[in-house]
């Protein structure tokens, strides 16, 4: 979940270096989608793990 949150903070810096802006809005854009995709994919983990001991 950490390295996932982390390369898209990483990805969105890269994009605010490639096409600056005033509010550095890729890295916030970028790291948002990162932290929502990193608690989907764990919460998909926890339902799976949960359907499995029924």
């Amino acid at each position: 979940m950490g390295g996932t949150i982390y390369l898209g903070s990483l990805l969105g810096k890269w994009l605010d270096g490639q096409y600056p802006n005033e509010y550095e809005l890729y890295t916030k854009i970028c790291t948002l989608l990162a932290v929502f995709g990193a608690m989907f994919s764990v919460i998909r983990q926890v339902i799976k793990i949960t359907n499995q001991d029924d």
